[in-house]
């Protein structure tokens, strides 16, 4: 029983087994039928498009339903390495692969893709092998490595460096490490398997620092392509110091010579020495050796930095003629080193005493007017030197006016004057006195004396100017300062002070001296009165300066002064003149007169010059613009057309007459016109002839007066002027005379008529431009006017000016 169902029961074991077998070859076949797995290879960086392999044929998939089942390839990646095209199942690279980028370090790169077949469905996976290629140079970690070795380092000394690193794998890889050629170190190499290897420098011969301070040497790193790729790193090896040399002086001998009474402070030598190490070790400094006494050390000093030996005391020759003295160099390293010189300084003797310079009965001041030879002061000179070393010889320079002259006495001399003085040139004088001894280098001293020269008087006063010319203008206000003079003395003191004074002799030139005052102070010139240059053109008088000196001197100037001329005078109506006084007048004309016809002409007379004399006349009121016009300049008025029936018989114009100063001044004058008619103005004609022959007849002989005097007054004037110039007068006359201001020709007269009568103006021809004429006179004539039975007398105003030119 127990064996029976063992048996069945092994027969339905056994019976299981072989189910679990066919369910899994089953499976096995399904899965065969499911899916399959193929692999490729290709080289890294291969470009975009290459193909890798035809999945379709390598599977057995049918191309015509590639594009229908959607095969395509499955991937989470966004940009993926490789595509699969649908019409001919073709596996494409999509973009160049880096290996190094998707394997990093790994020994195979494999890439596993996976591809999908619908309806029904279908995966298959298909792998592909991405082969290294050496695109890959080997690089160190760092460009430049520096190391750092004292000198005293034993051969065989390893020092480890940073291994290169090659992102290609395998072969490509970092293979080997060379080492350029030198004489001190040399290369071995630690192989650490999956680290890669490992580069050791080994030192294999001592350094010396002094002999070489640096080593430069050059790692190369190569893979193991074909040709290998190589990289390099420059090693920098400072060779730090040790204190292995003692210093070394530069000189076997160390001498020098020290002129005695030498400053302190004085360098007599400098020791040097040097130390072949560096920094510490090799810094040297310096003293005095063991040896040298405290006598020496107070004599004498060192720089520990410089190895200068200078002066610190006082060194006598007559005391000690030579010093030698020890010297140490050691450098400054933790056991320092050292070296001994011996340093010999010899004494030079020397004329150390130079001459002293004494000044006695010194005085500071000496009037300008001292005679030549007069003292100054005595001086006295001393050498505490002897021989030819206290010998001195006194001198001063030669451009001054001063001199030394020895004595009797030795060492004695006297400063004196040599030539007369002068405060005005120069006033102050320093005198240096040099005093100098025979030695060898010889030796001197100076002593300045400053020399004051005392004022005398003995310049007088000098003005700025010689003659003064100023130009006074008219109606000028009394007490006002006009103008003023300045003098000046080239004395001081007292002697510079100036007074002013105006010389009042009662010399015809100076008459009108009386009408001015002057500032004894300042030379301020006032004046008392108002002038009037129609009364008074010029005049002349002099100034005398006087200083304060004792005795005082003076001196004088003349003043020429000219009168400028103002508009203050109103212009005069000459015609017409009533008589009365006033300046109105009746014309009478007859009605059938044409245009243009003159009426009557006014006449005017201004007493200023220039454009304050020049007269302007102008309508100011007029019934009848359109019938009468004026003339402005000659004062004409004429009738501008025909009288016709309506015109009024009598016509009022009242004529302005102004002249042309700055401020112009003007007067009127009133003329009536009466229309008459022609029989009327016929009679009136008649009544006027009786009388014209008279009034000619007067006028003639007034006329030949006038035009006599005129004459004889020029013929004078010429004879003045001849005279003059033979005398040769002061400048200020030939000045005035060249005024450009003044017109230089001579008279002239002009003639006008109105109606019957006919008149003469005689006087200068002058420029409208003029503004200064000399020598004007004017004279007035009375003419009776017969024509008025009332024994009415009318003004005729002659002006006669008489001007001349040198």
């Amino acid at each position: 029983m127990i064996s029976g169902l063992t048996m069945e029961q092994r027969r339905y074991e056994g019976g299981r087994a072989r189910g679990y077998l066919v369910g899994c070859v089953v499976a096995v076949l399904l899965w065969s039928l499911a899916s399959a797995q193929i692999r490729y290879s290709i080289s890294e960086e291969v470009n975009e498009g290459t193909v890798v392999g035809n999945i379709a044929k390598d599977l057995g998939l049918d191309k015509s339903t590639l594009t229908e089942r959607r095969y395509r390839i499955v991937s989470s990646n966004a940009d993926p390495l490789f595509h699969v095209n649908q019409n001919d199942g073709i596996l494409y690279v999509s973009r160049k692969i880096d290996r190094e980028e998707v394997c990093a370090q790994s020994s195979t790169c494999l890439i596993n893709l996976k591809t999908v077949l619908e309806n029904p469905l279908e995966v298959h996976y298909v792998g592909v092998e991405v082969l290294d290629v050496n695109d890959h140079s080997p690089s160190f970690p760092e460009a430049e490595k520096r190391l750092e070795i004292f000198e005293s380092v034993l051969p065989g000394a390893r020092f480890q460096l940073k291994a290169a690193r090659d992102s290609d794998s395998g072969h490509f890889s970092v293979q080997q490490y060379k080492l350029n050629q030198n004489d001190h170190f040399r290369l071995e190499v630690k192989d650490k398997g999956e680290d890669g290897k490992i580069p050791i420098l080994v030192l294999q011969k001592s350094l010396d620092r002094e002999a070489a301070g640096s080593h430069s040497l050059v790692l190369t790193a190569l893979d193991g392509g074909k040709p290998p790729k190589y990289g390099e790193i420059n090693i920098l090896v400072k060779v730090l110091d040790v204190n292995d040399n003692t210093p070394i002086f530069s000189k076997d001998v160390y001498s020098a010579t020290l002129s005695e009474n030498a400053p302190v402070g004085t360098t007599i030598v400098q020791v040097n020495a040097t130390d072949l190490d560096e920094g510490q070790n090799g810094e040297v400094f310096y003293s005095f050796g063991d040896s040298v006494t405290n006598k020496l050390l107070k004599l004498f000093d060192i720089d520990p930095s410089s190895g200068e030996i200078i002066v610190k005391g006082l060194i006598d020759y007559e005391q000690r003629d030579k010093y030698e003295i020890e010297i140490e160099a050691s450098d400054k390293g933790l056991a320092p080193l050292t070296t001994e010189k011996s340093v010999i300084i010899k004494i030079v003797d020397i004329n150390d005493n130079a001459p002293e310079i004494e000044v006695t009965s010194f005085s500071s001041s000496i009037p300008e007017d001292s005679r030549p030879g007069t003292t100054v002061a005595l001086i006295s000179v001393n050498d505490l030197d002897s021989g030819l070393n206290g010998k001195v010889i006194c001198s001063m320079s030669d451009n001054v006016p001063f001199t030394l002259s020895p004595s009797l006495q030795n060492n004695m001399y006297s400063l004196v004057t040599k030539s007369p003085l002068d405060r005005e040139k120069q006033s102050h004088y320093e005198l240096t006195i040099t005093a100098k001894d025979a030695g060898q280098p010889p030796l001197s001293s100076e002593k300045t004396i400053s020399v004051v020269v005392s004022d005398v008087n003995d310049n007088s006063p000098e003005f700025s100017l010689s003659p003064y010319t100023f130009y006074v203008t008219e109606a000028n206000e009394p007490g006002t300062s006009v103008f003023s003079v300045k003098a000046f003395d080239r004395d001081e003191n007292d002697n510079a002070l100036i007074s002013y004074h105006i010389l009042r002799d009662g010399r015809e030139e100076n008459k009108l001296a009386s009408f001015l005052n002057i500032n004894s102070d300042n030379g301020q010139i006032t004046a008392l009165k108002t002038f009037d240059f129609e009364v008074l053109k010029k005049f002349q008088f002099q100034v005398v300066a006087t200083d304060s000196g004792t005795p005082s001197l003076s001196s004088n100037v003349t003043v020429n002064v000219f009168i400028l001329d103002q508009n203050d005078n109103a212009p005069v109506i000459l015609y017409p003149v009533s008589s009365n006084g006033s300046a109105e007048g009746v014309e009478e004309i007859p009605r059938n007169v044409n245009a243009g016809h003159l009426v009557t002409k006014v006449r005017a007379y201004d007493a200023d010059i220039g454009y304050n004399g020049w007269l302007l006349f102008s309508l100011q009121e007029v019934t009848d613009h359109s019938l009468f016009g004026l003339d402005r300049y000659t004062g004409q008025i004429r009738t501008l057309r025909s009288f016709t029936e309506t015109d009024e018989a009598e016509h009022k114009l009242l004529i302005l007459v102004k002249d042309n100063g700055n401020v112009s001044l003007s007067a009127t004058a009133t003329v009536i016109v009466k229309l008459v008619e022609p029989k009327e103005a016929f009679a009136a004609s008649d009544v006027k002839s009786a009388t014209k022959v008279d009034e000619e007849d007067n006028v003639t002989f007034y006329l030949m007066i006038t035009l006599g005097s005129v004459s004889v007054l020029f013929i004078i004037s010429i004879i003045v002027l001849i005279a003059m110039q033979c005398s040769k007068s002061t400048d200020y006359t030939s000045k005035y005379l060249q005024e450009t201001n003044y017109d230089g020709t001579l008279c002239h007269s002009i003639q006008y008529r109105s109606g019957d009568k006919r008149y003469m103006l005689v006087g200068p021809r002058m420029s409208i431009g003029s503004t200064i004429v000399p020598g004007s006179h004017a004279n007035t004539l009375v003419l009776p006017d017969r024509r008025r039975g009332s024994g009415e007398v009318r003004l005729f105003f002659v002006k006669v000016l008489a001007c001349f030119h040198s």
